[in-house]
């Protein structure tokens, strides 16, 4: 019971209230995740494609990018296969809160907490996701470029 409560407590501060008041006392298991055969980070989840792991836990997992784009640069992905940021929605509150908590963590772990860090997710082609599993990207280890929003300057 008194876990029950601190989860929830966690959550609010977390996600808010109103999210907060939608978990049901008891709610700690997650979801059994569903492979999506084509996916490369359901592979990894399931353990037939390597990765670096970095951290797990019932509802994400953590891991390099196999093409860093700083000194460190790690995914963070739930363990639930949806698309994008666009499905949010089908991730339990628990998944959601544990995904964000997961971003710190690693970014905590990996000693750029201090000194910042950027976390991205791209949603959809237009912002050039290559990898329809949700996923965010925590960089950092370095002093990052200001502008990351900048148009490609062959696709004027």
């Amino acid at each position: 019971m008194i876990r029950s409560n601190l989860r929830a407590a966690a959550l609010a501060l977390i996600l808010g209230a109103t999210l907060a008041a939608q978990v049901p006392p008891a709610a700690a298991v997650a979801p059994a995740p569903v492979p999506h055969p084509d996916c490369v980070f359901c592979r990894i989840i399931a353990g037939t494609a390597p990765s670096r792991k970095v951290y797990e836990n019932q509802y994400v997992l953590a891991f390099w990018d196999i093409r860093p784009r700083a000194k460190v640069h790690l995914l963070v992905i739930p363990k639930q296969h949806v698309a994008s940021l666009k499905e949010l929605d089908d991730l339990s509150v628990e998944t959601r809160a544990a995904l964000l908590s997961a971003c710190v963590k690693v970014a905590r772990d990996q000693g750029i907490l201090e000194d910042g860090f950027r976390l991205i997710s791209n949603s959809g082609t237009n912002a050039s996701q290559s990898v329809f599993h949700l996923h965010f990207h925590v960089v950092g280890g370095e002093r990052l470029r200001e502008d990351a929003i900048t148009k490609d300057p062959g696709a004027r």
